[in-house]
């Protein structure tokens, strides 16, 4: 196991900062989405947190966040040493294959032959050492022709996360485990989910993607190639100012939009051409609530976890999380795994047992046209 901490000479990091994270509502807005938030009480954003995961592993001067428009000035004061050249910015959301594979893309123009790995903006990891290791192993994988993911040991069956089936070990060169992905397959339901946990061959997706530019771009080509062929013309327009805008207004709005998950991971393995490393660190996603609540109370049911500077609560015989971006007072009596979040112009009040449906919120108040609250 590598546990080095100098940077990969032939690896770029790429940070896809997109989306909302609306199952956060009303905390996570589309002004001020999940990574930009501190939700550990580490005193920075997850964003930064990303960053400073990646840095030992590329360097600073080799990470590219991709964004959108209307994020860019908050993501540059997360990032005082984020090189120009390595922002790029969405026009419009177009989901995850269309903002890796754009930075593959204009990564394998700038250094062709380069690897890059796609780290999510807004996912809590600890165990720095450990996520070095497992980067490192999949990097080496990456070497070998392969396209590589980090896969988490579930503790409990999640019906929130992807999951990926593992087959049998591959002996790859520079890395100490690596592991042939038999399927690779989406939410399941609690009792699939609670199969695969207690099958022990499958681990959680958590999202990450390490490959060769060009081997990642050749894989886009074969399921999506007209996606593929647009994201090419745009890389090749991209480091020229006069030519970026134009070709920017009239290629991405008509990209399709489709996680990398469908594009890449599920085809490819099919085929035998992914792998997956371990990832022995803790991970999480912080896709709701109820997980918010789990990370800020350490995993111990039965607490109250308190988020939000100066928050004001007053708690008996109660558990669960508050969230407060108020001055109010918040007076929780007597009740379990209650979700709280009070902030100027929106409350939510739920159970994490139905911390999942918050999203069903955000789709009706779009629907009713209070777009002013999202």
């Amino acid at each position: 196991m590598s546990t080095r901490a100098e940077p990969l000479d032939d690896f770029y990091s790429v940070i896809p900062a997109g989306g909302v994270g609306s199952r956060l509502w009303p905390l996570s807005r589309a002004d001020a989405p999940k990574f930009l938030h501190d939700l550990t009480g580490s005193g920075q954003t997850l964003l930064k947190d990303t960053w400073d995961r990646l840095a030992p592993l590329s360097g600073d001067q080799r990470i590219m966040v991709v964004t959108g428009r209307a994020h860019r000035a908050a993501v540059e004061a997360q990032l005082p040493d984020l090189v120009d050249e390595n922002v790029v910015l969405e026009s419009e959301p177009r989901d995850s294959t269309a903002a890796i594979g754009l930075a593959a893309a204009i990564l394998e123009r700038r250094e062709p032959g380069v690897i890059i790995g796609s780290f999510a903006a807004d996912h809590v990891i600890s165990g720095a050492a450990l996520f070095r290791s497992a980067v490192s192993d999949a990097v080496a994988a990456a070497r070998a022709g392969y396209i590589a993911t980090i896969g988490i040991t579930p503790t409990e069956p999640a019906v929130g996360f992807g999951y990926i089936e593992c087959g049998s070990e591959l002996q790859v060169e520079g890395a100490s485990r690596v592991e042939q992905v038999r399927s690779f397959v989406e939410k399941p339901d609690l009792d699939t989910a609670r199969r695969y946990v207690d099958g022990g061959s499958h681990l959680w997706n958590a999202g990450m993607f390490i490959a060769k530019a060009s081997t990642l771009l050749d894989e886009i080509a074969r399921n999506k190639p007209d996606l593929h062929a647009g994201l090419v013309e745009l890389a090749e327009a991209w480091d020229d100012t006069s030519t970026r805008g134009p070709a920017v207004d009239r290629i991405w709005p008509k990209l399709e939009k489709i996680a990398i998950d469908y594009s890449v991971a599920e085809p490819a393995a099919d085929a035998g051409r992914l792998v997956v490393v371990r990832g022995h660190f803790q991970w999480d996603d912080v896709g709701d609530f109820a997980s918010l609540a789990k990370l800020n109370s350490s995993g111990r049911s039965g607490e109250l976890a308190i988020l939000g500077e100066g928050a004001r609560v007053l708690a008996d015989a109660s558990s669960g999380i508050v969230v407060s971006r108020s001055k109010r007072v918040i007076s929780l009596i007597g009740v379990q795994d209650i979700v709280v979040v009070d902030t100027p112009d929106a409350l939510l009040v739920t159970t994490s047992e139905h911390a999942q449906r918050v999203k069903a919120v955000v789709d009706a108040l779009r629907l009713g046209g209070s777009g002013d609250v999202l």
